[in-house]
């Protein structure tokens, strides 16, 4: 795939001279029907906590920032990329109160365009799954974002084990994740206005809080979608290599249908722990789409699924496994009218993760009923010379007979009705396509 390198020369636009048009799109910000930001930095209590929507983004000086960041200090950077550097930091004004502040490289990649359209979409845009701007400085040539800060950081520090200390992520955590950064999707597809296609949907952009709760971060590239009739927005290729659309990378043409390719790639990071571009010595199959694929049409489940997810022996993470792959499978068409929408691909995953936390629940409770029943045996030894004890141990074994026999009636009934909502959700999903997704080595 040869595309999504067009990071070259552009022209800067200088945001100082006109500093109001930031604040004329951060007044914005006050419509009351938009959804308010949880915000988690300052305690496990703040994840009920809302920003008020109404408060403008606010302009702070460099001075501000950094002294909030100990004048931005080694020991204060909590990651580095192509765009600049991020530093931990606590305003005066906030005592207390945790932030991130990103501060751009004006020489890198992301330049004073990018800096202006993070500013404004988040400055209109206010969800629990997106990450929240509390402010910005444009001061001189200097180009600083401040965000909420996301203490258990980015998905890729986690799947790929940048971090040191980074716990393995089990299955259900990694699909709620899945859940919540298509929910953030969802909000910019379906409920923005105008709809935004975020165009750079990638591990590293969504971050954790305390709860492994994800929010989509880094909006820079973010466009709004096509209006009236129009299909598509043309646009240089932007983005990162292994997420790109391959429709979007030979024509330029983006749509909502792009997001949806770049978030079936996500899911088979999720699901495989592998890099989206592996080493070069691997060929055609160092993209994980070509690698993965293959291996769900011969159904080698586990051989896709991360070893660190322990799937073998359980049925029924295998089981979810498989549903995530096939819903992969569809975000990753070829064509791309035949993707799912991301409203379908919420659907999907909410199945998965109650399908997840159902079977957890059934097996601690057949953990405990094991438990209970070796009780009961040592307590039929001591009955056995005891008539009233035998007698009164006959009546609670009948009523917990009737209660467990109620509970696996209202399992299968479950089960029934989960396989006809995957059933019906998969044969919406399957409507317009069965050619398999391809794509190309970059």
């Amino acid at each position: 795939m040869t595309c999504c390198s067009c990071f070259g020369p552009r022209r800067r636009h200088d945001v100082t001279k006109n500093p109001n048009l930031i604040k004329g799109f951060s007044d914005h910000n006050s419509r009351p029907d938009q959804p308010s930001a949880n915000n988690p930095a300052r305690a496990s209590q703040d994840s009920e906590t809302q920003q008020d929507p109404s408060k403008p983004t606010q302009c702070f000086t460099y001075r501000e920032l950094a002294t909030a960041t100990n004048n931005f200090r080694l020991e204060s950077m909590i990651g580095r990329g192509g765009f600049g550097s991020v530093y931990k930091g606590m305003l005066e004004t906030t005592p207390g109160q945790n932030v991130a502040v990103k501060m751009l490289d004006t020489t890198g990649h992301q330049g004073d365009k990018e800096f202006l359209v993070e500013v404004l979409m988040l400055s209109l845009l206010r969800h629990e799954h997106l990450v929240t701007l509390f402010g910005y400085c444009a001061e001189g040539d200097q180009r600083l974002l401040v965000y909420e800060y996301m203490p258990f950081g980015s998905v890729e520090d986690h799947i790929h084990g940048y971090g040191s200390e980074e716990e393995v992520l089990d299955l259900s955590t990694r699909m709620q994740i899945a859940l919540g950064s298509a929910k953030g999707l969802a909000y910019l597809h379906n409920v923005a206005q105008p709809p935004v296609i975020y165009r750079d949907l990638k591990t590293a952009n969504i971050l954790l809080d305390h709860g492994y709760k994800a929010k989509l971060s880094d909006f820079g590239l973010a466009k709004f979608g096509p209006s009236g009739d129009m299909s598509h927005v043309s646009t240089r290729v932007m983005g990162t290599h292994g997420y790109c659309a391959p429709e979007y990378a030979s024509t330029g043409k983006l749509t909502m249908k792009s997001d949806i390719y770049s978030f079936g790639v996500v899911m088979l990071e999720l699901i495989t722990g592998r890099k989206p571009i592996g080493d070069a010595c691997m060929g055609a199959k160092r993209l994980l789409v070509n690698w993965a694929l293959p291996l769900f049409r011969d159904q080698e489940i586990r051989k896709i699924a991360d070893p660190m997810l322990s799937i073998q022996g359980h049925h029924y993470l295998e089981e979810a496994v498989e549903r995530a792959l096939v819903l992969a499978y569809m975000c990753l068409r070829e064509d791309a009218n035949a993707r799912p929408t991301v409203k379908e691909v919420v659907e999907a995953l909410d199945n998965i993760v109650k399908f997840i936390e159902r079977k957890k629940k059934k097996k601690k409770e057949s953990n405990i009923g094991y438990g209970r029943g070796v009780e009961l045996e040592k307590k039929a030894a001591v009955a056995v010379s005891s008539p009233n004890e035998t007698t009164r141990m006959l009546s609670v074994n009948e009523i917990e007979v009737e209660v467990e026999e109620e509970d696996e009636d209202l399992e299968r009934e479950r089960a029934v009705a989960d396989a006809k909502n995957w059933a019906e959700t998969m044969r919406a999903l399957r409507r317009q396509s069965n050619e398999p997704p391809k794509q190309t080595t970059p």
